[in-house]
C-alpha cells in the first residue's frame, strides 16, 4: 500500500490536551495542513477550542474513521471498548490506528474491532504541549515501516521519540509517561522549602527550573554517567553530601524505584 503522507486525512476520537499537542505540532513543524485533520470529542468546548486550530470538526467517532485514513484514539483507557464497539461498524483493514492509552494493547485494538488493521502504540507525555515531548512507539506486526514512519514523523515534529518492543510499553510509562508529576513534586517541594526560608517564590522556581534545564543537559551531553556527575556536584565534606545523606536516610531512590513499580502495575491494571 503506497501511501503520499501528506495527503493522508488525519483524524482524532479525543480532542484534550494530548491530541491538541500532536495537533500543533503536526501543523507546524510536521508541515500538515489544518484540514486535513479532523477532531471529535464529547465536550463541544474541547471541540471548540482544537477548531480554533483549523481542524475540521465532525459530529461523531463513526464520522471520523469513515471520513480518515488514519485515527488517533486519543481517550481514556477506561473509554475503549466503549469507543472501539462504537466505531467498528466503519472500520476498513485499511484504516490505520494510533493508540495513546496507557495499557491498551495492538492485540485488543484489533480484536474489538473485529478486523487486523493496523496499529502503532504511543506513549507520550505532557511536555508535547511545548514541542518538548518524550515519546515511546511500538507497532503490530502488519504495520508497514512507511506507515510507521509516518506516525513516528508525526511525534518527532512535537519532541523525541524511542521505538520500543510492546512489552516494554507499560513499563516505559514510569519512565515517561508519568515521569513528569514526579519531576513537578521534586520543584514543588524546592520552591515550598524556599518559601519557608523567606526566598520569593518566583525567584526559586525560576533558579529551580534552570537547574533542572542544566542537569538534563549534563546528562545528555556530558559523557558521564549519573552516578559521576553526582560525585562531580559531591565536594568531600560539602552541603551536597550532607543533602544526599539525607535522601538516603528518607529512602529517596528506593521511593521513587516503588513508585515506578506502582505505575507500571496501574499500567498492567488498566492493560487490556
Amino acid at each position: 500500500m503506497l501511501i503520499i503522507v501528506k495527503t493522508l486525512k488525519i483524524g482524532f476520537v479525543g480532542a484534550g490536551n494530548m491530541a491538541t499537542a500532536i495537533i500543533r505540532g503536526m501543523i507546524g513543524k510536521g508541515g500538515y495542513q489544518p484540514e486535513s485533520i479532523f477532531a471529535y470529542d464529547l465536550n463541544p468546548l474541547q471541540l471548540e477550542k482544537i477548531g480554533e486550530l483549523g481542524v475540521q470538526a465532525m459530529a461523531s467517532a463513526v464520522e471520523i474513521v469513515k471520513q480518515c485514513d488514519v485515527v488517533f484514539l486519543a481517550v481514556k483507557p477506561q473509554n475503549y471498548e466503549e469507543v472501539l464497539t462504537g466505531i467498528r461498524q466503519a472500520v476498513a483493514p485499511e484504516k490505520i490506528f494510533v493508540t495513546i492509552a496507557a495499557g491498551i494493547s495492538t492485540e485488543y485494538i484489533m480484536n474489538t474491532l473485529g478486523t487486523p488493521c493496523p496499529v502503532v502504540r504511543a506513549m507520550p507525555n505532557t511536555p508535547l504541549l511545548l514541542g518538548k515531548g518524550a515519546t515511546a512507539l511500538c507497532k503490530a506486526s502488519n504495520v508497514t515501516d512507511q506507515v510507521f514512519h509516518m506516525v513516528l514523523d508525526i511525534f518527532a515534529a512535537s519532541g523525541d521519540v524511542a521505538v520500543l518492543t510492546e512489552d516494554k510499553m507499560n513499563t516505559v510509562i514510569a519512565v515517561n509517561g508519568s515521569s513528569p508529576a514526579y519531576i513537578y513534586l521534586f520543584a514543588k517541594a524546592v520552591v515550598d522549602w524556599a518559601a519557608a526560608q523567606n526566598i520569593e517564590n518566583k525567584t526559586a522556581l525560576e533558579l529551580i527550573c534552570k537547574t533542572l534545564e542544566g542537569s538534563a543537559e549534563m546528562l545528555r551531553s556530558s559523557g558521564n554517567t549519573p552516578d559521576e556527575l553526582i560525585k562531580m556536584v559531591s565536594s568531600p565534606g560539602g552541603t551536597t553530601l550532607k543533602a544526599m545523606e539525607a535522601l538516603k536516610k528518607h529512602g529517596f531512590y528506593e521511593g521513587l524505584w516503588d513508585a515506578m513499580d506502582q505505575c507500571t502495575k496501574r499500567a498492567e491494571e488498566l492493560g487490556r
